[in-house]
């Protein structure tokens, strides 16, 4: 026998070369398979009734650093997270922060109105970058393209566009003082990390949540993706992927729209059996007795192991899950399946509740992706935004609806978000790009209901009570889970403090 290889009567795992693993193991796919079990379970140990020994394997990486334990740091009100996001930038002042002023100086520019003061560049958002507030000062101010009424015994002000999701009104928490720090659609990158495309690809917050607490189902992704995300030009995949924190928490996309949603998870060959899958990861398990093997500390590796292990379950999970006529018709009609309008986006949401019912961690909606982001009004806005909230309002409240039935919106956050708001003055018949103020909203999973945070001026340009950053919807999501982000941190990865945000207390319950 080699002196030099790792002896299996010790209990201890010895490291080894990425050459000498795939030597040993000698068998391609199943033995990567085997890796990925020993990595979520952190010990090296044998198949079988007549293992030899089993020891606990340090869960670190280079340099020393601990991962987490996949345990809260503290006691959380949340489970999982819904995640929604409309790419292109939708009007914050006609859906969840209406400004009415703007029917009153419509055709007037920003200096005509008695809130001219509120536009000084000195006095707002001074981290914004490539903007000059006069040059969105000197266009002419442009009236409501929709109404507005007040919902709930909250009495929300919602525009029409958004009725269905104003109807569940007092599950709501609205933030109507966010600001991001760029101009361009870059910033869909920034709602998801805290940074723009030029500062190189970064963790996602779905990547973070997974890295610090990891999945409540071994069968399916701690991290799913559905819909289109923003094209390549403004972030791309960056938008859910983990950066440095490695592909294994990058978030796995499933196509809906497709006859195979997630490719690459059938069992190689036709007519193999899940009965002759678990023979052969059985008989790797009896040949690392022999060699007492451990993979490589490689993160892309430990990626590719984790991700055959996860085929293997996904194999019956994802397709059940995905089984939708398990729904009652009444359940259907709820995410609209019934009207060929809503049918695709109500299909995202009525998948991520099924999912989050399963255990799945972070759910990422997507609407309107691709490019710039379908969102994106610089001309049209009515028919625009008439026609995309005509996709989305029915399922979101179907969704919210559904939850609180079951139960499951006390433990489950929804967000809604989207890059950046529209600025009050006209494009023409449309709305240029606007970071100096917008909205969001959160819902369940520990959120007061019925409430609005923060305010932007009466026209809608600033944030002029409690502004906040995009990353603090990021802090608050993770508040609610548990998660301090500041003990996530990779040692040697600097991060501004501005990156971890700060949470916003005033709408946690």
């Amino acid at each position: 026998m080699d002196e030099t290889r790792p002896n299996p009567a010790q209990p201890k795992c010895s490291g080894i070369s990425r050459r000498t693993f795939l030597a040993d193991t000698g068998m391609g796919f199943t033995g990567l398979a085997l890796g990925a079990m020993l990595f979520r379970d952190g010990t090296c140990r044998a198949e079988g009734t007549d293992a030899v020994a089993s020891a606990e394997v340090p869960k670190a990486e280079a340099g020393g650093h601990i991962l987490p334990d996949g345990k809260p740091h503290f006691p959380a009100k949340a489970d999982s997270v819904i995640w929604i996001f409309l790419c292109g930038g939708v009007s914050h002042m006609e859906s969840f922060d209406p400004k009415p002023m703007l029917n009153k100086y419509a055709g007037k520019s920003a200096d005509e109105t008695p809130y001219a003061e509120f536009f000084d560049p000195q006095r707002f958002n001074k981290k914004l970058v490539g903007i000059n507030p006069n040059h969105t000062n000197r266009k002419l101010l442009m009236g409501l393209n929709t109404g507005v009424k007040r919902y709930g015994e909250c009495g929300l002000a919602v525009g029409d566009w958004f009725k269905n999701i104003g109807s569940c009104a007092d599950d709501l928490a609205v933030v109507r003082s966010l600001w991001t720090c760029h101009n361009d659609h870059g910033t869909q990158l920034t709602w998801h990390t805290g940074r723009h495309p030029r500062e190189g690809e970064l963790p996602t917050v779905g990547s973070w949540i997974s890295y610090g607490l990891g999945s409540m189902n071994e069968n399916l992704p701690q991290y799913v993706v559905l819909g289109t995300p923003t094209g390549d030009c403004c972030g791309g995949s960056w938008t859910h992927g983990a950066g440095y924190l490695g592909p294994e928490y990058s978030g796995v996309k499933l196509n809906l729209d497709s006859a195979e949603p997630l490719p690459f998870v059938k069992p190689a060959g036709e007519g193999v059996l899940p009965e002759e899958q678990a023979a052969e990861f059985s008989l790797i398990g009896r040949l690392n007795r022999l060699a007492g093997i451990e993979y490589p500390d490689d993160p892309k590796l430990r990626a590719r192991i984790k991700s055959y292990e996860l085929a293997f379950g996904m194999q019956r999970a994802v397709p059940e899950a995905l089984e939708l006529n398990r729904e009652t018709a009444e359940t259907q009609k709820l995410y609209g399946l019934d009207r060929d309008a809503t049918k695709s986006f109500g299909r995202q949401c009525l998948v991520a509740r099924r999912m989050i019912e399963r255990g799945v961690r972070f759910v990422q909606l997507f609407h309107g992706g691709g490019g710039g982001g379908a969102w994106d009004a610089h001309g049209g806005i009515k028919a625009n935004h008439t026609t995309l909230s005509g996709q989305v309002d029915s399922p979101i409240a179907g969704l919210l609806k559904d939850l609180k039935r079951r139960g499951m919106l006390e433990r489950t956050l929804v967000v809604w978000g989207t890059e950046f708001g529209r600025t009050p003055g006209a494009q023409g018949d449309g709305r240029d790009h606007h970071p100096q103020g917008f909205c969001a909203w959160m819902a369940g999973g520990g959120i007061k209901g019925g409430v609005t945070h923060g305010a932007t001026d009466e026209l809608g340009f600033y944030g002029v009570e409690s502004p906040h950053y995009v990353t603090d919807i990021h802090a608050t999501a993770m508040k609610l889970l548990g998660v301090d982000a500041r003990r996530l941190e990779i040692p040697g990865r600097r991060r501004l403090d501005i990156d971890y945000g700060a949470a916003i207390d005033e709408i946690i319950a």
